[in-house]
């Protein structure tokens, strides 16, 4: 592995991999959103970007630390990367479902009904209170929060696990 002399610091490499990572992710969901397909299971492609961001970041990392990387470091590369992703996401999905497709919203709605009128064991009381719950979160700020917190969550997640294999601790006793 060859390395480079001039080290890198995690959050750089996090926000330079973060904001790339999100951007590319935002391109995706516009597509998605575009074509009525934010539910089909093509969204997940997303999920797999951010997977390839990080471990991109940990391996620029580590190039550019003379082959080192902590866990914590690969941790912290990780978690910063999935705020970013996080709050270019959240910020779009805010901006495409209340000013560029506010039927989207109406769509998605539409779906969850039919999906759980299909699965069956509800009463229509049940469905409307799920739908009245649903449609608080769909709405304003909540969402926001709601695709924040979860690419966070998300993100940590998958940092713990990549950062396991990336990393290449410095040896104690040099």
């Amino acid at each position: 592995m060859e390395t480079n002399a001039t080290p890198v610091s995690a959050t750089s490499v996090g926000l330079r991999y973060g904001l790339l990572t999100g951007l590319i992710s935002v391109i995706i969901s516009f597509g998605l959103f575009a074509a009525s397909m934010e539910q089909s299971p093509l969204r997940f492609v997303t999920f797999l970007v951010l997977i390839v961001g990080i471990v991109l970041a940990m391996r620029h990392f580590k190039e550019h630390n003379y082959g080192f990387m902590s866990f914590g470091q690969g941790l912290g590369i990780g978690t910063m990367i999935s705020a970013v992703v996080g709050a270019l996401s959240a910020v779009f999905t805010y901006v495409y479902l209340n000013i560029i497709d506010t039927d989207a919203v109406g769509r998605m709605m539409e779906k969850a009904r039919a999906d759980m009128e299909a699965k069956g064991g509800l009463s229509d009381e049940q469905i409307d209170q799920g739908m009245a719950m649903a449609g608080k979160f769909m709405n304003g700020p909540m969402m926001v929060v709601i695709v924040l917190v979860t690419s966070i969550i998300t993100g940590v997640l998958l940092s713990l696990i990549i950062s396991a294999f990336v990393k290449h601790s410095k040896p104690e006793f040099e």
